[in-house]
């Protein structure tokens, strides 16, 4: 049976392979962004069972009009949109850029999650599934990035709570290391690359395609027991218990 899936930041990377997977099953999947461009060129290449809507996932006002414009109920939201806003790390001496900086990677990963979350919260179908994309960020530490997405792990707990009795499962995916990602912004020399790589377990670089099986298996029948999780998907670099 077909499902309606809400895919944010789904124009490039981890989203738009998370994207892919759900139209490849044949559900009907919205991907959303800041940019017209790329949203469009995946909506093109992934079928007609995408469909690509401009809205800023951090802006109140598009958020609450693009749930207006949903037809019907949402069965799987996945929270991808965010990113290090702040690559280039705070300037200490600088407490207005440093609060900027923070806030705007609080409003990238943390805000845009909840906001999307609670515009679709009553559209949610019961025995559906929201899967926000964490970080190994959130157990490593990395400033303003790593404590937003540590934010968002801590928010899915009473996410889970909330909607499970709904039955809907909220859980996070925390990608380590993904190579083919618009996440360094080109900006990762070749030492970085091999250091990330060398970290890790399996001796290799993760995949878009990595991080959107895991978000497919969360939102299948097999995992309807699994709620209010951090899964870990980062080749071993940071291992859990």
């Amino acid at each position: 049976m077909s499902r309606t899936v809400v895919v944010t930041g789904g124009g490039t990377g981890i989203g738009r392979a998370v994207a892919a997977v759900f139209a490849k099953a044949g559900d009907t999947v919205v991907v959303t962004g800041r940019r017209a461009a790329p949203l469009e060129a995946a909506a093109a290449e992934l079928g007609p069972g995408v469909r690509a809507v401009v809205c800023d996932a951090a802006d109140p006002r598009q958020v609450a009009a693009f749930a207006d414009g949903l037809d019907g109920p949402v069965d799987v939201l996945v929270n991808n949109a965010g990113g290090n806003t702040d690559f280039d790390g705070e300037e200490p001496g600088d407490l207005a850029a440093v609060a900027l900086a923070w806030r705007a990677n609080l409003e990238a990963n943390l805000i845009s999650a909840v906001l999307m979350t609670e515009a679709l919260a009553e559209r949610l179908a019961s025995g559906g599934a929201v899967v926000s994309i964490g970080s190994i960020a959130a157990d490593k530490g990395s400033g303003s990035y790593g404590a937003a997405k540590a934010a968002l792990a801590s928010w899915n707990i009473g996410l889970a709570r909330r909607l499970g009795r709904g039955g809907v499962t909220a859980n996070v995916v925390a990608p380590g290391y993904i190579a083919d990602t618009e996440f360094f912004r080109d900006r990762l020399t070749d030492a970085r690359r091999t250091a990330l790589i060398d970290a890790t377990f399996t001796g290799r670089a993760g995949t878009p395609e990595d991080v959107a099986g895991a978000v497919a298996f969360l939102c299948s029948p097999a995992a309807r027991q699994l709620t209010g999780q951090v899964i870990a998907v980062n080749g071993g670099e940071y291992t859990t218990r």
